[in-house]
């Protein structure tokens, strides 16, 4: 089996490195882009089934390129999933696995009481796309949620490739929510008085893609990197006005309101689509769209009925900081007009540390440290099968949890040292039958796999033995 696997990944890897000699050989290097929702589950939009909101460009994306049916975030929740989309890491070795640590990171207070908390933070050490492609002569731009510095003044988007950035950081409650009060632009505090003393100015869904369209338009000879990281649909549930939805008379405030948000940030992903096309970068353009986790911010009775009145999570078993599929698979898309086929769709199982080494591969840049693969092979040829590797995951809320697929099975273990569930997912996508017992044999490998993909570190270290 392990030989099989091997062949396998090197011949994907030669594959890879065929096309990758077509970059480097002189053709134009891609634009790229990473449109990342927040919160929004994988049953969210139209094109994975959503039946209650429009989301007409988010298809429109999907009908230009390739979507994925099986397509992972890199954690159940957002800090350690923008974490693996950055480095390429696997929260088994990356350096944030939390939105909180057990050690080392930085104290500070959460929101505006006095709650003490410990937040991890990107180091000196860790290394990003944005460092990788900005070295390979891209010129790199961050428009939105960064969420990777903790309370570490030294962790921002700049100190870590991006040569421009326009949103928010951890720390500075001024510049949080959708209404701010200031934006964060470079190394630079700057007021928005149109949201000065609570106003409802500047809606923070719109200020991200105009900053996004901005930077297209001062970069369009490229080749660029560009991240919109919207911070919509995740709560608190606001937006200038309830859209095409202030009809709805069945509909709660909330549920009109979270509609509204999912169609702004639709409208804005058309604006980038029209604005590339305008400046007939359509063919030199490679943009992905995804979510950072699955769907309901909190986990609270409204919340949940929200979630369950949309579907958001598309009838998977789980949300936001479950380990089970509705909170860690997510809607992908990926297009490339002229490269990707129109309309393809893959069930090839891909996640978050997969994005730096296609980036790179895309790139021409020189192949990085990564727990991913790079998916060029794979969006080129739809047809493409690819070996069964393990996809892995680890959380630490409430207790250290872990997750890991390989070909059609998914295990997931919820406390240190406990029993093995184990899916079989091309029979049980909902994860409604442990079969754990039926196989003992992939029960061992899973577990072999879990032990082999975990590694302590000191913002998680691992507790002392029992004897």
């Amino acid at each position: 089996m392990i030989r099989r696997e091997f062949i396998a990944s090197a011949l994907a890897a030669i594959a890879s490195a065929s096309a990758l000699g077509a970059v480097q050989a002189g053709a134009r290097r891609p634009n790229i882009i990473f449109i990342l929702a927040d919160d929004m589950g994988y049953g969210d939009t139209a094109v994975y089934g959503q039946r209650r909101i429009a989301t007409p460009n988010i298809d429109r994306l999907a009908r230009g390129g390739m979507r994925f049916t099986q397509a992972y975030a890199g954690a159940p929740v957002c800090g350690p999933s923008r974490c693996a989309l950055m480095t390429g890491m696997h929260t088994g070795h990356a350096r944030i696995r939390d939105n909180t640590a057990i050690a080392g990171g930085k104290l500070g207070t959460k929101g505006k009481g006095k709650q003490l908390w410990r937040r991890p933070n990107l180091l000196p050490d860790d290394r990003t796309v944005a460092q990788y492609l900005r070295d390979a002569g891209y010129r790199t731009g961050l428009m939105g949620k960064w969420h990777l510095d903790g309370f570490e003044a030294e962790a921002t988007p700049i100190q870590f490739g991006f040569e421009e950035f326009k949103g928010w950081l951890t720390p500075l409650e001024t510049t949080h929510g959708y209404w701010p009060a200031q934006r964060v632009h470079g190394d630079k505090l700057v007021d928005i008085p149109e949201n000065a003393n609570g106003k409802h100015g500047r809606y923070d869904t719109d200020m991200i893609t105009l900053d996004a369209l901005d930077f297209i338009e001062r970069h369009k000879a490229g080749p660029f990197f560009l991240y919109a990281a919207y911070n919509s649909p995740h709560s608190p549930y606001t937006a200038p006005d309830f859209g095409p939805y202030a009809d709805r008379a069945d509909w709660s405030d909330d549920e009109k309101t979270y509609a509204a948000m999912i169609h702004y940030l639709d409208l804005g992903i058309g604006q980038l689509l029209d604005r590339i096309k305008a400046a007939g970068l359509d063919n030199d353009t490679v943009i992905f769209f995804a979510s950072d986790n699955g769907p309901r911010s909190e986990p609270t009775p409204p919340q949940t009925r929200l979630a369950d009145f949309f579907d958001s999570n598309g009838g998977l078993t789980g949300y936001k900081r479950d380990m089970y599929e509705g909170g860690v698979r997510t809607p992908w898309i990926v297009r490339w007009p002229g490269r990707i086929p129109a309309g393809s769709v893959s069930e090839v199982p891909v996640y978050f540390p997969d994005f730096l080494p296609t980036a790179l591969d895309l790139a021409g840049a020189p192949v990085a440290k990564s727990d991913g693969v790079s998916l060029r092979p794979f969006l080129v040829d739809p047809q493409r099968q690819a070996a069964d590797r393990f996809l892995y995951w680890e959380y630490y809320d409430p207790e250290f949890r872990q997750a890991l697929r390989w070909g059609k099975w998914k295990a997931v273990r919820l406390k240190r040292d406990g029993p093995l569930e184990l899916y079989d997912l091309s029979r049980d996508p909902k994860e409604s039958t442990n079969v754990a017992a039926r196989h003992p044999d992939i029960v061992a490998r899973m577990a072999d796999g879990m032990a082999r993909e975990h590694a302590a570190s000191v913002e998680y270290p691992d507790p002392p033995k029992k004897t």
